[in-house]
């Protein structure tokens, strides 16, 4: 009988030991999923307007292999001067994410845009993991300590939100697809357009598919996203718009309702595409540029803004833009 109340005591020290163990294993759980991710709040009113683009390598200005270190300035300067409610970056910050020079030259370039307290939204880019990854991590989250080490995250701005990815991980499945698909369930009513930031592109002319190209083809895990995306438009009240870089040019696609931006001229020397059937852009040029996105009540424009310093003198066009409208709106203009 005493062994047996004996066992009974120890089986019963053991049950309560493992459901303690597994409770601080769920709450542990629990809590790393939630500082995985910061939801940011930016101080705007509609109507406001942003800039997004990408793809700059801020690196040492004297090793031009990297970058156009003149464009890079040039266009820095421009967007300082259009006054911008924010700054939406879509990756390749700098060239070496694991080199602290890299960043030194970001935070001396960029000084304009703290001096005028424009905020940064940025996304991983692969350049921002280069190098040592921990390093390369706190190099970048020390620029930006609002994200509170949240490699994607949101920022609710007036009557949009914001939802960034890092495409170094699956978008569209995992604890970050998870994640999306819970931020695009539970949009606020009053929110007109969702706008999803990454680096690499779900929709791209380019290809790396040719011998010794430059190009970047567009990934499965990209084209798993905009599946998801393009299904959702079909029901939903919002509309939604994608911004990436990846690839160094201007590209504009529109697939189910949703349009896709390509905008990775920020710096890192462009190069010029063959223009797929679905680019609504057929431009055969390089194209530094940054894209100044205007944002008003159910209804937004882009305009790309092209730079070219060939002549050594900045020239700025804008060869690009389109209107866009939520979904119900664009019924009711219909009718």
């Amino acid at each position: 009988m005493r062994l047996h109340r004996i066992v009974a005591s120890r089986v019963l020290l053991l049950g309560v030991a493992c459901g303690a163990l597994l409770a601080f294993c769920a709450c542990a759980k629990k809590s790393a999923a939630q500082a995985a991710t910061a939801d940011l709040q930016a101080d705007v009113k509609a109507p406001f307007r942003f800039v997004a683009y990408g793809d700059a390598r801020f690196h040492d200005p004297k090793d031009t292999g990297a970058a156009n270190p003149a464009v890079r300035v040039a266009l820095v300067k421009a967007v300082a001067e259009v006054n911008p409610a924010f700054i939406c970056f879509t990756g390749d910050l700098v060239y070496n994410g694991g080199d602290a020079n890299d960043w030194k030259v970001w935070d001396s370039e960029t000084s304009i845009w703290r001096d005028k307290k424009i905020p940064v939204y940025p996304t991983l880019g692969n350049h921002e993991l280069y190098g040592d990854q921990k390093r390369a991590l706190g190099n970048y989250f020390q620029r930006f300590p609002e994200l509170k080490n949240s490699r994607y995250y949101s920022v609710r701005a007036a009557n949009t939100l914001l939802l960034v990815l890092d495409s170094s991980q699956e978008e569209a499945s995992g604890t970050q697809g998870q994640w999306l698909a819970r931020k695009l369930d539970q949009v606020p009513s009053d929110v007109d357009f969702v706008f999803v930031m990454e680096h690499h592109p779900p929709y791209t002319s380019s290809s790396s598919a040719h011998l010794f190209s430059s190009g970047h083809s567009a990934r499965s895990q990209e084209k798993a996203l905009a599946k998801m995306l393009e299904e959702r438009q079909a029901h939903i009240r919002y509309r939604i718009v994608v911004f990436s870089g990846h690839v160094h040019n201007y590209e504009r696609h529109e697939h189910g309702g949703v349009t896709y931006f390509v905008t990775g001229g920020a710096g890192a020397h462009a190069y010029p595409i063959e223009r797929a059937p679905d680019d609504l852009f057929k431009s055969k040029e390089v194209n530094y540029h940054y894209l100044l996105v205007e944002v008003d009540h159910q209804q937004l424009s882009v305009t790309m803004n092209r730079l070219d310093l060939s002549s050594g003198k900045p020239v700025w066009t804008q060869p690009d833009s389109v209107k866009l409208s939520v979904p119900a709106a664009e019924q009711s203009v219909g009718r």
